[in-house]
């Protein structure tokens, strides 16, 4: 596995895991509006340079997140045992940048309702792991905080995952993930895209979906 990552009722509450503070539903909204502001602040530049260290560009980078939302909210919806569902997302390759976020909220925006309609014994395959609600709310989460991560480097703006969206992640995804340092800093090291102190840059990994 490459640095590169992966691409994919409500009669009950919104799941939480043990870390989570709040519903994962508002934790997926909360992490929807704060990667699309950053993003936002930097839709007159030019988003034909690479995405950071990504082979996308930073304008294909957000074709794999609507790809990527949308295909979550599908294995949740159609709960294959075994495979990807055949459903697959993109964004109108003519349209300006404010008008590809608003799709972008539009896919995170059925992925949450979707997480919020969902039994919590319910699952569905990821190729990560065979996961639940949270665990395809926090793989939501995941992909906008590090493609944001990795637009707003190439575009020149400071951004960085805020850290009570890295807790609840690094806690349902990466239950290897080390301590001691920011939950922000921790969960772009275990995705590649940064080294700790005394621990090099990844240039493998994935995240675990499982259920525990």
């Amino acid at each position: 596995m490459t640095v590169v990552p992966a691409a994919a009722a409500h009669p009950a509450p919104a799941p939480m895991t043990p870390a989570a503070t709040v519903p994962w539903t508002d934790l997926l909204s909360a992490a929807t509006d704060d990667c699309l502001a950053a993003l936002l602040r930097g839709a007159d530049q030019d988003w034909s340079r690479p995405a950071r260290d990504l082979d996308w560009s930073c304008r294909q980078t957000l074709d794999h997140l609507a790809l990527g939302l949308t295909g979550y909210t599908g294995l949740l919806i159609a709960r294959p045992d075994d495979r990807y569902i055949t459903l697959f997302a993109s964004l109108d390759p003519q349209a300006p940048v404010p008008a590809c976020l608003d799709g972008l909220r539009i896919a995170a925006s059925l992925l949450t309702s979707t997480v919020r309609d969902t039994t919590p014994e319910a699952r569905a395959w990821h190729p990560w792991g065979h996961s639940d609600a949270t665990g395809f709310a926090a793989m939501g989460i995941t992909e906008l905080a590090v493609h944001t991560y990795d637009i707003t480097r190439a575009l020149g703006l400071s951004w960085a995952p805020p850290d009570d969206l890295g807790a609840a992640v690094l806690d349902r995804l990466f239950p290897d993930a080390p301590s001691g340092h920011g939950p922000s800093d921790t969960l772009l090291w275990c995705t590649g895209r940064i080294p700790l102190p005394g621990l090099p840059r990844r240039t493998e990994w994935q995240w675990d979906g499982s259920v525990r």
